[in-house]
């Protein structure tokens, strides 16, 4: 089982979610085993389908491109509402230094599963375009 081929798949369901839900999707890292996003559902999107549809078809994917059956993680999900501009900075900061707090990469713009490395390379795959202030404080380098 190749790590690079589950993150791709991982990543090609969230990008089936953001084709099939209303959501902005600020930020995220696929990690080896878990998955860190700064997601904001749209108008009668709800954050718990979303991340039901997400792992469930995942999970679907997996198991049958692995020919595995069962359950695939471990836990439910978490979520916090960010409330503020600075919890926003902190949370974008949080999700893009995991990978190399890990000691996958050195910079954390390197990582080829992130939010991060799509917007520094302007291609956008799953993020939306990000918003002024964010574009000036994490991409102006």
């Amino acid at each position: 089982m190749n790590p690079d081929e589950v993150k791709e798949l991982l990543l090609c369901v969230i990008e089936d979610a953001h084709d099939k839900y209303s959501i902005k999707l600020k930020h995220y890292t696929i990690m080896s085993n878990h998955i860190h996003m700064l997601v904001e559902p749209g108008p009668g999107t709800s954050l718990s389908k979303l991340m039901q549809w997400i792992l469930a078809t995942f999970a679907i994917r997996f198991n049958k491109m692995f020919n595995l059956i069962g359950h695939v993680w471990y836990d439910r999900f978490k979520s916090v509402i960010i409330s503020s501009f600075v919890q926003l900075l902190n949370t974008f900061q949080y999700i893009s230094d995991n990978p190399v707090k890990a000691g996958i990469c050195k910079n954390s713009k390197d990582y080829v599963y992130s939010g991060l490395y799509e917007l520094k390379r302007n291609r956008l795959r799953v993020v939306d375009p990000p918003d002024e202030l964010l574009k000036l404080l994490f991409l102006s380098n």
